[in-house]
C-alpha cells in the first residue's frame, strides 16, 4: 500500500498533536498529492463536501510492535482497554482514521484542511468525503469517552509573541495547548513542557488548570 499524499502541518513531532482534532479548528493542514495522483481529476467535485475522511499511517510510531491491551489517556493512563476499544496508534497495522473540515482546494492539488490531528510528513492512503446521511449516528454511544469529559485548559500568555506569530497561529496554539499535551500521568506543576508548532517552540507550565506560555522562539 503506497501513500497517495502527505500530510504539511504545524507539527513538526508527536508531542503536541491533539487527541481530538476537532477541537482544534484553527490548526490548518494541507494534503500535499504525489504523482500519479496530484491530476485535478482525482478531486473533481471534492468541493462541494464540508468535511472528508482520512486514512493514514502513524509513520512516528518508535516501536513496531503492539498489545492486546492499551492505556488511554481518557482514563488517566492507568486503566487497560482492549487495543480495538481505543483509538490508540499502536496498532497491528498502524492505520489513522480522522475527520477533518475542508477549507479549500488549491491548485496542484492541495487540499487545504481544519481539525488534521497528524504529524508533519504523515503519509495518507486515501480520502474519502464524509456524508451526513450516512455517516452522522443519531443514538451512538461512546462507552468509556462519555464517563470522563475531558476538561479543557485555560491558556495564558506570560511572554510577548514574536514577529510572524499571527492571530491565526495564535489561535491554534491557544486551542492545542488547552487540549493538555501532556501524558496524562505527568502532572508536574514545576516541569516545563517544550511543542513545536512550526516554525516556533512553545514553552509551558501547567499549573492548576492554566496552561502558562512562558516563551515562544523561532525553530
Amino acid at each position: 500500500m503506497k501513500p497517495i499524499a502527505h500530510i504539511r502541518s504545524l507539527f513538526a513531532d508527536k508531542f503536541g498533536v491533539p487527541r481530538q482534532g476537532n477541537l482544534a479548528p484553527h490548526v490548518v493542514s494541507e494534503i500535499v498529492f504525489e504523482a500519479p495522483y496530484r491530476n485535478p481529476d482525482c478531486v473533481r467535485g471534492i468541493e462541494g463536501f464540508s468535511h472528508l475522511w482520512i486514512i493514514w499511517g502513524f509513520h512516528c510510531n518508535e516501536s513496531s510492535g503492539w498489545n492486546p491491551t492499551v492505556r488511554p489517556p481518557r482514563l488517566g493512563g492507568n486503566t487497560r482497554m482492549g487495543v480495538f476499544a481505543t483509538r490508540s496508534p499502536f496498532r497491528p497495522n498502524p492505520l489513522g482514521l480522522s475527520v477533518v473540515k475542508l477549507v479549500s482546494v488549491e491548485p496542484g492539488p492541495v487540499l487545504r484542511v481544519s481539525g488534521a490531528d497528524m504529524v508533519d510528513g504523515t503519509p495518507v492512503y486515501d480520502i474519502k468525503p464524509y456524508v451526513p446521511y450516512a455517516d452522522i449516528v443519531e443514538d451512538a454511544r461512546g462507552g468509556f469517552t462519555e464517563d470522563r469529559p475531558r476538561e479543557l485548559l485555560q491558556v495564558e500568555l506570560d511572554c510577548t509573541l514574536p514577529q510572524g506569530a499571527d492571530g491565526e497561529w495564535e489561535l491554534a496554539m491557544q486551542e492545542v495547548l488547552a487540549q493538555d499535551p501532556r501524558p496524562a500521568y505527568q502532572q508536574d506543576a514545576e516541569r516545563v513542557y517544550h511543542v513545536i508548532l512550526n516554525p516556533f517552540e512553545v514553552s509551558f507550565l501547567v499549573q492548576e488548570g492554566i496552561a502558562h506560555v512562558l516563551s515562544v522562539k523561532k525553530v
